[in-house]
């Protein structure tokens, strides 16, 4: 063990950091079991927590939409109670590697994840893809693969302070792409760091004319001795209308026979995040985003005799405008812009088998135009600590506890998915809740 290294070895180590920081944006696993160029990596996990100030009954129609005005209505009465979760993860990654010689390489992925013994998101790989690659020039990869806005902010930033849920599935982002296409650079050297830069297309479903979808991302990754710096920018057309970050990208809705029926619509990100070694004990991290969307005007796009309209997917909608005021609003039900910032931190200590955490996210409200309430006046505050044990051989068990305060009592912030997404307290009616909660994680 160097306790002083010189700055060429620190030039080394960083170098070697950054290459393998780019292989765990692919995988958390610690280790893999290898068949020659076939190797399999995954992890497992079970979680237990209880939790106060939950209300499942709440909602009238359970299953609907947040940006749904019928979805708004809460059954009074219903008790507010604690109620406990188990969940369980299971992904694994099997990769198969092949030299071609004179410095290229070629890769082939595939990786699915299961929650509770069912598809995570039904209908979509969380990679299913193809690389080329060469030491001097940097990689080429095809296929379905998550994006860097959900998959670096979710790991290491979010899972190292507890807060994975709440910070990477939540913003105006994107999770997982079905036809991307994905450039990245060499480690280059950059103000004594080094650098890698990347960019991702995604083209969505097909059978959209109109309203083709249209995905881009911007990447970079800077380290430099113990920092490291990841910078995302995420601008899209005509994907779902959201505010799940972890949400496939496809296009404005499941059908592309709506296409005529539909206005074009589009959101985007820009993130930063970092983290930084104090020493080998402290580690220190945080993260500023971004969100804008366009709004989408809520239209019903299938009517039949005897049976429920089925509406588009929409986003911050003024609801029957046009029937109060036809002389605003040109169609019935318009969509606003909006944009918010969020905001997340927290420390972590290590110490041999031990780690501990705090973390902190902040989903702030939102500016926009919409003269009806759609959760712009609304913010979260989630505070979390938890601390783990190494058990050896891929073996980690952990304890975690947490708490949620709202801004005021009503439709959750914008950025949120549902009124009760990543918590379980639901902002209409209860302000704040709090939680306790056990796992074990096992990593091949």
């Amino acid at each position: 063990m160097r306790l002083n290294p010189t700055p060429a070895t620190r030039r080394a180590d960083s170098r070697w950091r950054t290459v393998l920081s780019l292989g765990l944006l692919a995988s958390t696993c610690a280790s893999a079991v290898e068949f020659g160029p076939l190797s399999i990596t995954g992890f497992a996990k079970i979680e237990s927590v209880t939790g106060s100030d939950q209300c499942p009954s709440c909602q009238l129609f359970p299953t609907e939409n947040k940006q749904r005005i019928w979805a708004d209505r809460v059954v009074y009465g219903s008790p507010i109670e604690t109620g406990t979760q188990v969940v369980s993860l299971f992904q694994p990654w099997i990769t198969f590697r092949h030299d071609l010689g004179k410095g290229f390489k070629f890769e082939a992925m595939l990786s699915q994840r299961w929650r509770d013994g069912k598809t995570d998101i039904p209908g979509f790989f969380y990679e299913k893809n193809l690389a080329l690659s060469h030491e001097d020039w940097g990689s080429l990869r095809v296929g379905a693969m998550t994006t860097r806005s959900w998959s670096v902010a979710d790991y290491p930033y979010g899972t190292a302070l507890g807060v994975a849920d709440v910070w990477a599935s939540s913003g105006a982002g994107y999770g997982l792409m079905t036809r991307a296409v994905r450039v990245t650079s060499r480690p280059m050297d950059v103000a004594g760091g080094d650098l890698v830069v990347e960019a991702t297309y995604d083209a969505g479903t097909r059978g959209w004319t109109k309203n083709k979808p249209q995905f881009l991302e911007l990447y970079a990754l800077y380290r430099r001795g113990d920092l490291a710096v990841d910078a995302t920018y995420q601008t899209t057309r005509n994907g779902t209308p959201s505010a799940w970050g972890h949400g496939p990208f496809t296009g404005l809705t499941p059908f592309p026979a709506d296409d005529i029926r539909l206005g074009g619509s589009g959101q985007s990100i820009a993130m930063v995040m970092a983290r930084y070694n104090i020493n080998r004990t402290w580690e220190v991290s945080g993260g500023i985003r971004a969100n804008r969307w366009s709004g989408a005007y809520a239209a019903v796009t299938r009517s039949a005799a005897g049976q429920p309209d089925q509406w588009n997917e929409m986003f911050n909608v003024d609801w029957w405008c046009k029937d109060a005021q036809p002389s605003r609003c040109n169609v019935d039900n318009p969509g606003h812009p909006a944009r918010s910032v969020d905001a997340m931190g927290g420390v972590r200590y290590r110490t041999g088998p031990w780690t501990a955490h705090v973390g902190m996210t902040f989903l702030g409200q939102a500016s926009t135009t919409n003269p009806s309430e759609r959760g712009q006046s609304n913010w979260a505050l989630v505070n979390t600590v938890g601390v783990s044990r190494d058990m050896g051989r891929g073996l980690a068990l952990y304890g975690l506890a947490g708490h949620v305060r709202y801004r005021q009592l009503g439709l959750s912030p914008m950025s949120v998915p549902g009124n009760a997404a990543f918590t379980n307290v639901d902002s209409r009616v209860s302000r704040q809740g709090h939680w306790l909660g056990a796992g074990a994680v096992y990593t091949f």
